[in-house]
């Protein structure tokens, strides 16, 4: 697989932004700043000092202005939360602190936006955000929002059909969990990375079920269904560099779901109770072999009872039909002689 260069990649900056609440201190300062300028310069112009309140309301519109303009600039991370910050167009850097923050309010809210799918439902939210997504939404379109989740994800792959190495079709499934490493990676790199690790993870469970045999491989061969833990091992590996581009992260890769496909699941059923069988029979054999020796050994070194090599035969033959049946066997009573 084609790796990818570093110097294509986005590199994160962190940053640090203003604390919201130091901001909000200020903000309230500058409203009543307004407020109080608006009203001085409202009532210098009734009592008809109109210097004064050509002076005074101007300036308690531009704050007010600045005021409202400023109140856009909140914003609040959650643990394990990130936000992307974008300025006109630029990645300015990427906040991971938890809490109430202050930052300019022309970063952008949205990284992008993606189709939106027929029939999804937009999150409901108030105000003017709310009333654009759902405009957007009608539009076919739905917007990325700058904040990134940091915490883990589980993705459960869909059962998929694929041949394996022999070319027997069977039926795969797995979960994987991962997490955005990179932020802006995620963010830059890729349209949408949430859709991105679900194409790559169902690809990678195609091309891992491909390489490998169901089961009954080669000597020391590795199979889907006998290397569980190896094929986890590879199936995370490959995840890992279909990923990279995107800052996503691997913790866990594990198949949840592995059958021989129906058509063709009889067949192979009937093979493996064959095979149990025949595995079966040849260690029956073999004990019995061992007994049957381990009985005329005994019956020599004792002097039980002196056998001819037909009378041993005969012996022989008759332990591994008892030994070797699968029905209890049923005595018959010698009233004659041992060779008659």
């Amino acid at each position: 697989m084609a790796t990818v260069s570093a110097s294509n990649l986005t590199v994160e900056r962190l940053v640090r932004v203003t604390s919201g609440w130091t901001m909000l201190f200020m903000h309230l300062i500058l409203f009543i700043a307004a407020v109080l300028s608006l009203g001085f310069g409202i009532y210098a112009a009734a009592h008809m000092q109109g210097a004064l309140a050509a002076v005074r309301i101007p300036a308690g519109v531009i704050l007010l202005l600045l005021a409202l303009l400023c109140a856009f600039g909140y914003f609040t991370l959650q643990p394990n939360e990130a936000r992307v910050l974008i300025l006109f167009g630029r990645y300015k850097g990427t906040v991971r602190e938890s809490g109430f923050h202050w930052a300019n309010p022309f970063y952008a809210r949205a990284r992008g936006r993606v189709p939106a799918q027929a029939g999804a439902s937009i999150p409901a939210g108030q105000g003017l955000g709310a009333r654009l997504r759902r405009v957007q939404a009608m539009q076919g379109y739905q917007p990325l929002s700058t904040k990134i989740s940091l915490r883990a994800h589980n993705f459960n792959s869909d059962t998929l059909k694929v041949n394996d190495k022999r070319g027997n079709p069977v039926e795969i499934g797995a979960v994987i969990v991962w997490r955005v490493q990179n932020t802006a990676q995620a963010a830059f790199d890729v349209e949408d990375y949430s859709a991105f690790v679900e194409a790559q993870s169902e690809s990678a469970i195609r091309s891992i079920a491909s390489r490998y045999a169901y089961d009954h491989g080669e000597a020391h061969e590795l199979t889907l269904r006998g290397g569980a833990d190896e094929i986890a091992v590879a199936l995370k590996q490959e995840l890992r560099e279909r990923l990279a581009k995107a800052g996503i992260e691997i913790e866990e890769a594990r198949l949840t779901h592995l059958a021989y496909a129906p058509e063709i699941a009889p067949a192979m059923l009937r093979r493996q109770q064959a095979e149990a069988i025949v595995a079966a029979r040849q260690i029956i054999v073999h004990n019995a072999v061992s007994m049957v020796h381990m009985a005329l050994d005994e019956l020599d070194q004792k002097n039980v009872v002196k056998l001819d090599d037909e009378r041993r035969a005969a012996m022989v033959s008759n332990l591994l039909v008892v030994l070797c049946g699968s029905s209890e066997p049923s005595p018959v009573i010698n009233t004659g002689t041992l060779y008659t």
